[in-house]
């Protein structure tokens, strides 16, 4: 975990974000996103996990405006991202960034890695051309790689080397957030840590706020101050990462957790088997949309779909939890 943040002012405030992407021919319409809402504070990590298809991805595409919502809204350190146009829209985009999952289809295989560091500060026209060179080898430099490494080509590097190139990409334009999608999954383990060290220490040097997209919730709490867990399109739970494991209420939740393998496999615990398959997000059932998998479903979970309840920083969306403090 990247330490507790002593800042509680919210960078990004999401509210009611909805996105639906309807199908060719009039099949349905997928509903990716279900009233998502989420603020993220200056400074913090908020880890973001769920399974394939759940919104994670969409969720952040929306926040760095490669995508339109249906409905809701995002704001940006006071402002509204989504009604943003032109000149206010370019000054936001410095200030919000991406690190892609897959390094190699993100980078220009025609274009060296100093260009393709440079290209962003060319687009917002920073610098001559000596400052930008500059600029591009000091943050070669803060992400591992070396100054000669100017004129190589993407396909030169391993897969962790790309993926240093795509960070030090997002960075050089020094924004307050970026969005983390799932910026180790493609990885090797022993080159994941090494990617979130950096992440650690660059977040650290740079004053970032990170949004962190990950299916791996050992690998989320690694590095999150906060945890979001999604299921279809929603937020189903939220709390602090140091009580992930001791204090998870959600049965989705706790079903992730059983998976996660421990360091002693001698040691007990229930192993929580979800059934059946996730429900298709073009047909989604009635009422809570887990139930029909949860272990614990009784016959209400059929009838109400739960809101995100919030008690003592704790956000949980189940009608059979009872969180702290509630009567």
């Amino acid at each position: 975990m990247t330490g507790q943040r002593t800042a509680q002012e919210n960078l990004l405030e999401v509210r009611g974000l909805v996105k639906d992407f309807p199908q060719r021919g009039g099949r349905g319409t997928v509903h990716a996103l279900r009233g998502v809402s989420l603020t993220i504070r200056r400074g913090e990590t908020f880890g973001l996990v769920g399974e394939s298809g759940c919104g994670k991805t969409t969720l952040g595409r929306i926040i760095v405006r490669l995508e339109t919502p249906t409905a809701g809204s995002v704001t940006f350190a006071g402002t509204d991202l989504l009604a943003s146009r032109g000149a206010a829209l370019r000054r936001l985009r410095r200030d919000v960034q991406m690190i892609f999952q897959d390094p190699f289809a993100s980078l220009d295989p025609r274009m060296t890695v100093g260009a393709l560091i440079e290209e962003p500060l060319i687009i917002h026209g920073l610098g001559d051309a000596r400052e930008r060179r500059a600029q591009v080898c000091e943050y070669l430099e803060r992400v591992g790689l070396r100054p000669e490494h100017y004129g190589r080509y993407p396909h030169e590097f391993s897969g962790g080397q790309r993926q240093r190139i795509g960070i030090a990409r997002a960075l050089i334009l020094r924004p307050a957030l970026v969005v983390c999608d799932e910026p180790v999954s493609a990885l090797d383990v022993s080159v994941q840590s090494q990617i979130l060290n950096l992440l650690d220490q660059l977040q650290k040097d740079l004053g970032l706020t990170y949004l962190f997209i990950a299916h791996s919730l050992s690998v989320v709490q690694h590095i999150s101050d906060r945890i979001g867990v999604m299921y279809l399109g929603r937020i189903v739970e939220i709390l602090d990462s140091g009580r992930l494991f001791s204090r998870a209420a959600h049965p989705y939740t706790q079903a992730l957790l059983s998976a996660v393998p421990r360091p002693d496999p001698e040691t007990p615990r229930e192993r929580i088997i979800l059934g059946g398959e996730m429900p298709s997000p073009v047909d989604l059932p009635g009422g809570c949309a887990f139930h029909l998998r949860c272990p614990k479903a009784r016959p209400c979970c059929a009838l109400e779909d739960p809101p995100l309840r919030t008690r003592g920083g704790h956000s949980v969306a189940c009608c059979l939890v009872q969180l702290e403090g509630d009567e």
